[in-house]
Parts: C-alpha cells; structure tokens; sequence
C-alpha cells in the first residue's frame, strides 16, 4: 500500500503541473544572486515546481524535496518546463526572439536567424516563420533549390554582381542592403504582409559558391504573427516567394530542382 501512495503522489501532480507550468516565473534568489550563473531548463523547472502550493503545501520535506527534483529533470528533459528547454512554439526553430501579445493575436519578432559567420549556408525556415530557403530540405513547404548562374555567365564575379542588381531591381521600394562581400549579400526588405507598420523587415540573403557555379539564398519574414487559437503564422501570402521568383527572373538562372509553388493558405 505504501508504494501505491508513493505512485500517485509522484506521478499526480504531473498533470496538474504541466498545465500550470507556465503560469509564473521562478524567482529562486539562487538566480538573483549569481546572474552568471547558467539558466538552466532543471533549474527554472525546479524553482517553478517548488512555488507550487497547489502541488506540495507550505512545508517542505525531504520526500518533498525528492518530487520536486524528479519532477523537474522530467520537465527538462521533456522540454515541458519554464526555460530555454520549453520555449515559447510560436518561436520553436528560431533565434534571438522578443514576444509582444495583445487579447487578439502575438507577434514573434526574431533577429537572430541571419546567416552567422562561421555559417556555409543561410538558415532554413522553421515552422513558426514566413519564408523560403535553399537550405530547408526537411521542410518542403518552405524550401527551394539553388540557383545556378551558368545561363548568364561561368564567370563568378560577373554572376554576383548581377545579383546585386538584380535585388535593388526585384525587390519592394525601400530595400537596403545592409552586408555585401563577394560571396555573401544580406538586403533588408519592408514586409508587404501581415501588415505591421513601416519597422517590419524581411531579411533577404544570398551565398555564392563558387566551386559549385550556383548561389544559395533565404528570405524570411522577421516578425510572425499568431492569432489564438492557430498554431500555424498568418501566411505572408507567398511575398518571399515572389521576391525570389522575381529577382531570378530578372537573372534568367535556372533552378537546379523542382519550384517552389508556395502556400495556398492565403
């Protein structure tokens, strides 16, 4: 009998817990006072769960303090608790996001989905973002071939200053291009839809290869907008892909696969 009421006193409150696990911050001083410290997804599980009366009382006791540790290497292995293990899904596969909601929708804003340094190629798309990428083959909904550059020219110098041409002329008025090498180009687009006022950018890249004769690209939407209780982005009605579609027309490249005929969620 006293291993059944250990069963359900662990295992209960799971439910219960994973309901209301994001119903409030941890605010464990251990944190506070060593902000270096590494926030952790057991840590901010752990300090969720102990500020849980509803679960454990007012008192703790070292069976207590037994749940409350497995509870929280559950969560964070699961990725059900507070922290960076279970972030926000409206922006699950992105970077450097700031969240702002209102009683009718939220919108994600994410800065940090550029093409980093060290990086070969531009990011893929994840599934809680607007746009397209050569680079997001496990996502065929947001995914498109590269380019080769062979109709126009083999000379690589010539191809990518086509290219940049080609943006400034493809791209909607108030384009800015914001990094050029001679391999990389990253422009910043105003996002023609959702509509959210003059701030909103689309970040457009390109990669030149050229061992490979062909260039790789991205262009995404930076902000995402969700409106309760979808899980899916408002469709940026295949603006990127018509950014792309049009500045490779103006090249006369050649995809090397299948197009890209975009999202029929208008």
């Amino acid at each position: 009998m006293l291993y059944v009421s250990y069963f359900v006193i662990l295992f209960s409150p799971l439910a219960v817990g994973f309901t209301i696990r994001n119903s409030k911050a941890p605010s464990d001083a251990r944190f506070a006072n060593n902000p270096s410290r590494i926030y952790s997804a057991r840590d901010s599980s752990e300090g969720f769960f102990q500020e849980q009366p509803l679960l454990f009382g007012g008192k703790t006791t070292p069976l207590r303090r037994t749940i409350i540790g497995q509870l929280a290497s559950l969560a964070a292995l699961t990725g059900s608790g507070p922290g960076p293990a279970g972030a926000s899904p409206t922006s699950a596969g992105r970077r450097g996001c700031t969240e702002n909601s209102d009683p009718g929708k939220t919108v994600v804003t994410c800065t940090g989905d550029v093409m980093s340094r060290d990086a070969s190629r531009p990011s893929s798309i994840s599934a809680t973002e607007n746009g397209i990428s050569s680079s997001s083959v496990n996502n065929p909904s947001r995914f498109s071939p590269p380019w080769t550059y062979l109709t126009e020219t083999d000379d690589p110098r010539r191809a990518w200053n086509s290219l940049v041409r080609a943006i400034m002329e493809g791209s909607e008025p108030g384009t800015e291009i914001v990094e050029l090498t001679d391999s990389y180009v990253h422009a910043t687009v105003p996002t023609v839809f959702p509509k959210l006022g003059t701030k909103a950018v689309d970040d457009l890249e390109f990669v030149l290869r050229k061992e490979d004769n062909l260039v790789l690209y991205r262009s995404a939407s930076r902000a995402s907008v969700f409106v309760y209780p979808l899980t899916q982005p408002v469709s940026d009605r295949n603006s990127n892909l018509k950014r792309l579609q049009r500045i490779r027309s103006i090249l006369g490249w050649e995809e090397l696969g299948y197009a890209q005929t975009g999202s029929k969620m208008l």
